[in-house]
Order: C-alpha cells, then structure tokens, then sequence
C-alpha cells in the first residue's frame, strides 16, 4: 500500500499564486492530496486553489498558527508536508523531503531557505532568523539551521502528538521545540527560496513578527526548561540578599545593633524569594515531566513511517 502524502497549505488572501503552488505540488508528488486551508481570504484565493483541484475548507479563527491546528486535527495521512501558499517554495524538492521520512525515519525534516533572489530573503529577515535561530539552539542544545523555515515534512507521529499552543508564526518555533523535546530525528535539506511573484504581498512584520517569535521561545523556554530558569532567578535573588545582608550582619557583629533596618528587611524579603524561586522551579519540573511523558506516549503510540 502507498504511503498517504498530505500537502498542506494554510492561506490567507493568495489569489495571485495559490494555483501554481496547487498545481507545482501535484506534479512534484503524484499520488498526493493537497489541502488548503483557506483563513478568511477576501480575494477568491480558496474558490481558485478547489478549481486548481486541491480540497479546500475554512477557517475561521484568524492566524497561522489555527490553521495548522485545524489541518493537523482534520487531515489523515503518513506524511504530511508544510508549505505556504505564496509560490516561494521549491515545489522540487518535496519528493526529497518526503524521503527523508519514509526511507530515513526522519520525523521533521525542515527545507532550509537558500535564497535564489536578491529581494527573496530580506536582510533584516535573514539577520533575525540568525539571530532567533542561534539562540533557540543554544537554549536547547542542538544546532539549527533555520527554525522559522515554513517548508517541512513531518512524520504522522510527529504530527499527532503535537499539541498546537501558539496562535500566529510561531508554529514553525514551536514545531521545532516539539521535536527537540522528544529527541525526534530531525533533518534539514537545503531548498531554493524565490522571490513573490509580482502582486503577491508578504503579510510578515520583520519586527513585529520577530518579537512574536522571540516571545514565543522564551515561552517554551519556561515552560520546557522551568527548573533552569528559576533556578537561575533564585541564585540571582539569592546573590542579591546575601550582598545587601553582609554588611548589616558585620555591622551586628561588631555592635550587636542592626542600625540599617530597612536594608534587613529588603534582604530577609529576597531570600524568600529565592526559596519560593527554586520551589517552584522544581514543582513545575514534575509538572513539565509529566506533561512530556504523556506526549512521549502519543508519540510512541502513533506508527511510524
């Protein structure tokens, strides 16, 4: 039996390319079905993906990230690959993504973004993905290449144990945060990216979206990591009480008098907060690795390729 291949493309006003991308994925992969996703669109753009021949729904909550909910939730298949549906993927590298999934046992595998263009990969766009990209591998250990890359191919176990959190363009983080959590294998192939055509417009904020990005990680970093950032937070309090009570308790050494009352109080306050810091730290890491072992059972508990 054939492995189900299941294209997935969340839209938002894409009239201009949607068909070519419907069309180019079909011919890349014969045998698969194209989804789109069509979120709110006001220009025709899921009127033109259905006649291109892909099946189409709405959405009606608005942003990425409740597409990608939906489509994970609705659609059936072995594999699935991400993409958008603005005609700047390479629709020929598919067949190699999906490769690396049911020949390699790759459960992620990330198109990494080789711009083709001048005006495709906007410096301050590939500045903030370095940037982003970098610190979400240092705050979990392992080298990416690029994170906020919206051409991947995922394994279905991949897919069905992933509870989708965020709410705009920070799916593509927290996909990545997802598997690196999981210790899934992970591949990265490198893809041309291409410029929009002309009369397609980017609805990405470079600064606005990057915030949204960063915020997103430090999010994850708490929720995945909360003993080392609390821990963090108690020995940086911890630090603070001691230098502000040192001198207080010389001072009552030598004159048995605490003449800095204030100052005494101000340090007795931070150790407490050091001590409730660290505690919950670590109540929230039993709470984290409870929540990672029931998503390590999904995972486990959904066929791989």
């Amino acid at each position: 039996m054939s492995p189900r291949i299941a294209v997935l493309v969340p839209c938002y006003n894409e009239a201009v390319t949607i068909a070519r991308v419907v069309a180019d994925f079909q011919a890349a992969l014969p045998g698969a079905q194209v989804y789109v996703y069509d979120n709110n669109s006001r220009d025709g753009t899921g009127d033109l993906a259905r006649a291109a021949g892909a099946q189409v729904r709405h959405v009606g909550l608005q942003g990425k990230a409740q597409v990608m909910r939906r489509l994970f939730a609705d659609v059936e298949a072995d594999v699935y690959l991400m993409v958008d549906g603005d005609d700047t993927y390479h629709a020929a590298s598919a067949p190699q993504l999906v490769r690396q999934v049911l020949e390699h046992g790759a459960d992620m595998v990330v198109g990494v973004r080789v711009s083709t263009a001048e005006l495709a990969y906007r410096p301050g766009h590939v500045l903030g993905n370095r940037l982003l990209t970098g610190f979400l591998s240092w705050l979990f250990g392992r080298p990416c290449k690029d994170i906020l890359s919206g051409y991947r191919a995922l394994s279905r176990r991949c897919v069905k144990s992933f509870p989708v959190l965020s709410t705009g363009f920070g799916i593509e983080a927290e996909l990545t945060v997802h598997a690196l959590e999981l210790a899934m294998p992970i591949s990265e192939v490198d893809t041309p990216y291409k410029e929009r055509p002309e009369g397609s417009v980017s609805k990405l904020s470079t600064w606005r979206d990057g915030c949204r990005v960063l915020w997103t990680i430090l999010r994850l970093y708490v929720a995945e990591r909360p003993l080392p950032f609390y821990g963090l937070a108690a020995l940086a309090l911890a630090g603070l009480s001691l230098g502000l009570a040192a001198p207080v308790v010389a001072t009552y050494l030598d004159t048995g008098l605490v003449p800095r009352f204030p100052t005494a109080i101000l340090a007795t306050g931070l150790a407490l907060m050091a001590g409730l810091s660290l505690t919950a730290g670590l109540v929230l890491d039993t709470v984290t690795r409870g929540r990672r072992e029931k998503k390590m059972l999904a995972y486990l508990a959904t066929p791989g390729p």
